[in-house]
């Protein structure tokens, strides 16, 4: 079991979240590697049609205490998201598995840390 007490409040954290999140300066870092991320996954998606990879894009959610980034990819057939296929593998009508190949993981590990770079230091202005 898991406990948590705490005296006082949270004023000045969400106070700075608060700052932290209507500072548009963090947008603009996100929407930087929001669209790195895209040329990036568009790069190492395995190409047969090409759809796949041309189907990358990003949306930057902001709320009272957050920023989020998430990559998005629309190409779907029959309901099944292809760039998930691609990345964990799937059955066959026959019964066989289509292996996963785990490319989204090691494309996107430098854009997460040049984005941890850049949002720490200018946490830390």
């Amino acid at each position: 079991m898991i406990s948590f007490k705490h005296k006082g409040d949270f004023h000045n954290a969400e106070g700075f979240l608060s700052r932290s999140t209507s500072n548009e300066v963090y947008v603009t870092i996100l929407k930087k590697y929001g669209a790195q991320g895209v040329q990036v996954l568009s790069s190492a998606t395995p190409i047969d049609t090409g759809l796949t990879a041309s189907s990358w894009d990003y949306v930057i959610t902001v709320t009272n205490f957050s920023l989020k980034i998430t990559w998005t990819n629309s190409h779907v057939e029959k309901g099944v998201p292809i760039a998930v296929i691609l990345q964990y593998g799937h059955g066959t009508r026959q019964g066989g598995y289509v292996q996963g190949r785990d490319y989204i993981n090691p494309a996107m590990a430098p854009v997460f840390d040049r984005i941890i770079e850049d949002i720490w230091a200018e946490v830390r202005k």
